[in-house]
């Protein structure tokens, strides 16, 4: 850029010196403070120019200016490029100063432009006429700010909503909607709520260091809460908290919660609101308005810049709305369950004793163990009840699973009458039969020692005691009663001998 030029009351002060009172240049530069060099270059541009000091005392300083320099007055003015619409395309990503100088330059070939340096400086000075909110040059599609405004809507029924609002970066199209609170679930049906309303996913949201957000509010290395994480999973975005008391990092949404305020709250001050449908009912058509409004010093309208720059840079929403999750860690117990609001849940059985995390949803349970699912079921409201899928059980368990009553008579039929017949008593005993399933099988496992035959005589001799125990048909077996031969039936009869009165005795 060229030094500064000296002002015209200046020169003429030199000219005075050196035409008038015959000064030369040395002395000339000491009285007035310059250098030899200035004072040659105007006596030189005087002398080109044919004005002595008679002439140039009656001129005025605009008047001597066009005398002295008719070259610079006589110039072409360049071609100004539109600053505000530079403004719009420096949020495009991958559009730089350079890049849009070049291009001015090519459209506006032949005529006289702007020098690179100079096209910077003057759109530095466009830039400082614009709002704070405006100055930050954000990237279409790049970040979604989001905040909650501070006052309240009153509502009939005594509560009040609390309106969350958002605001993109590149055209502060905005989002407000109306939520019970500012509890972790709010923030997740506002951001949602917001997400949809564009159609689309930025690649950054933009939250300030609320608790309900973010669990770890370091101002270097911030870590959302689980349930948020697992929205930007989701919706396949990051979150990038704003750095804690540092206002300016969101000045998009700033502004638009007080657009909001101003465009929005202040218009229902005086409309009674039932509930929160009622509240989002009347939102809506204000919010529609708010995004239509032009701008004051910038072309355009939220709406259009959304469509025209945001809205082709976003990415496409996923088949599913987000359904909001909560996570708890939970232990695997032995018996490869968990456990969650008194239901237990199963969980392959190799985990039991492991840590797990637990994605609760309103209708499903999921166990994750390092990221990865490793199990899920549908949520159940049953104090006490047990939710099992066999594929987490041991070999071992998911055979006795299989067990019926009817299943464990027909494998004693096989071996025997008297067996099957023991087997059905045996489970009779109990009120549930699966109380009786070790005892049976123990019972058909004798045959593996004793043998078949052994083992149908065994029950045989135990139905005639009516014991049908396990225990006593491997007693009869260990001592071998079911080889004894079997007691004669005959019947027996008292020999003969004086004491014995016969039926004449009772006539």
């Amino acid at each position: 850029m060229p030094p500064p030029l000296l002002s015209t009351r200046m020169i003429k002060s030199i000219l005075h010196h050196t035409l008038c009172l015959g000064h030369s240049q040395r002395q000339c530069a000491q009285a007035l403070g310059v250098s030899k060099g200035v004072v040659a270059k105007y006596t030189h541009a005087a002398a080109a120019a044919g004005l002595d000091w008679a002439t140039i005392e009656p001129l005025d300083e605009t008047a001597l200016e066009h005398r002295l320099f008719p070259a610079r007055f006589n110039a072409v003015a360049p071609v100004l490029p539109d600053f505000a619409t530079l403004h719009r395309e420096l949020s495009r990503k991958g559009v730089t100063l350079m890049l849009l100088w070049q291009e001015y330059q090519a459209n506006y070939l032949g005529r006289r432009t702007l020098q690179y340096s100079q096209f910077c400086e003057r759109y530095r000075q466009y830039a400082k006429t614009l709002k704070r909110s405006m100055r930050q040059v954000h990237r279409a599609g790049e970040k979604l700010f989001v905040d909650f405004a501070g006052p309240t809507l009153a509502l009939t029924d005594g509560s009040r909503a609390h309106l969350f609002v958002s605001a993109m970066g590149a055209s502060h199209y905005t989002y407000a909607q109306a939520l019970p609170g500012q509890k972790t679930s709010d923030w997740i049906a506002g951001m949602a709520g917001a997400l949809h309303f564009m159609g689309g996913v930025p690649q950054l949201i933009v939250p300030d260091n609320a608790r309900a957000v973010i669990a770890s509010p370091d101002r270097y290395e911030p870590r959302a809460s689980d349930t948020v994480l697992d929205f930007a999973n989701h919706y396949s975005c990051s979150i990038l908290p704003a750095r804690p008391y540092a206002p300016q990092d969101k000045a998009s949404v700033e502004s638009a919660v007080q657009v909001v305020e101003r465009w929005i709250l202040a218009r229902l001050r005086h409309t009674r609101l039932s509930d929160l449908g009622a509240a989002n009912r009347a939102i809506r058509p204000l919010l529609g308005e708010l995004n239509e409004r032009a701008f004051q010093k910038l072309p355009g309208s939220r709406a259009s810049v959304f469509a025209q720059l945001d809205a082709p840079a976003l990415s496409p929403l996923p088949t599913q709305r987000y359904e909001y999750a909560r996570f708890k860690t939970v232990r695997v117990h032995v018996d490869y369950h968990v456990e969650f609001e008194r239901h237990r849940y199963s969980v392959p059985h190799a985990l039991v004793g492991v840590a797990l995390d637990a994605r609760i949803t309103a209708h499903t349970v999921e166990m994750l163990h390092r990221g990865n699912r490793v199990a899920m079921h549908v949520r159940s409201h049953l104090a006490g009840g047990f939710t099992t899928v066999d594929a987490h059980m041991p070999a071992a368990h998911r055979a006795h699973r299989q067990w019926t009553p009817q299943r464990l008579i027909d494998w004693g039929l096989t071996i025997g009458i008297a067996t099957g017949t023991l087997i059905e008593q045996l489970l009779q005993r109990y009120k549930h039969p699966e109380h009786g399933y070790r005892s049976a099988l123990g019972l058909l496992s004798l045959a593996k020692r004793y043998g078949k035959a052994r083992l149908e005589a065994a029950c045989a001799l135990a139905l005639s005691l009516q014991s049908y125990y396990y225990r006593t048909v491997r007693e009869i077996l260990v001592n071998g009663r079911d080889r004894l031969a079997p007691s004669s039936s005959a019947d027996w009869q008292s020999p003969e001998h004086e004491h014995l009165r016969g039926a004449r005795s009772y006539h």
